[in-house]
């Protein structure tokens, strides 16, 4: 069985009619920063790390101003620290020496950015600028599997799988629901698909 489009979103709209960006920030740099921070990383421990961060360096122009052992010994807490430092550093020279110190609002551009990836430059053009987009990560790749929506065998293909079967008017929000659905009900360890409200249903 597989579940309706309809089934799913009726769920995820009762549980998280109003989901909220996890990760803190203020515009798209910051929202860039922190999603760059979050890889192997969890929401809370970036919210943690990112106000001393932002408090010195919230524009490239700040950033470049610290060294890149500045700025790794700041986000020590996150994984990865000194990948994610020098990236940093280098992303935010880039933005000032070929986009002005704006962050572009073009997905093939931000995947060209030191440590910028796929699903992190998904990220900023849906929730920055709004822009059509959905980014799959662990979570929501686990569930579209789950639910038979996906083949489950690439990232890649979830995401073309999933953009076909939610309106793309829907991407923003389901995006962030099925993170919080997969965090809440649906872990990939420990599942309980009896207390499951969506997996219960198959």
């Amino acid at each position: 069985m597989k579940l309706t489009r309809q089934q799913i979103q009726s769920v995820l709209n009762a549980e998280f009619p109003h989901p909220e960006i996890p990760l803190a920030h203020s515009d798209a740099y910051t929202l860039l920063v922190a999603v760059l921070l979050s890889a192997q990383c969890t929401d809370v421990r970036v919210n943690a790390v990112t106000p001393p961060l932002f408090a010195i360096a919230p524009t490239p122009q700040a950033m470049v101003q610290l060294s890149i052992e500045e700025i790794a010994s700041i986000i020590r807490p996150c994984g990865l620290y000194r990948t994610k430092a020098k990236a940093l550093w280098h992303l935010s020279k880039i933005l000032i020496d070929k986009y002005r110190g704006k962050v572009p609002s073009s997905l093939s551009k931000l995947e060209t950015l030191p440590g910028v990836g796929h699903k992190t430059a998904s990220v900023v053009m849906i929730q920055a600028f709004n822009k059509p987009a959905f980014p799959v990560d662990t979570h929501i790749h686990r569930c579209a599997k789950r639910w038979k929506l996906s083949s489950g065998k690439t990232v890649q293909k979830t995401e073309a799988d999933l953009k076909r079967f939610f309106p793309k008017k829907s991407w923003q929000k389901v995006h962030l629901q099925l993170i919080y659905f997969a965090r809440k009900y649906c872990p990939a360890r420990g599942h309980r698909v009896d207390l499951c409200p969506l997996c219960s249903l198959l």
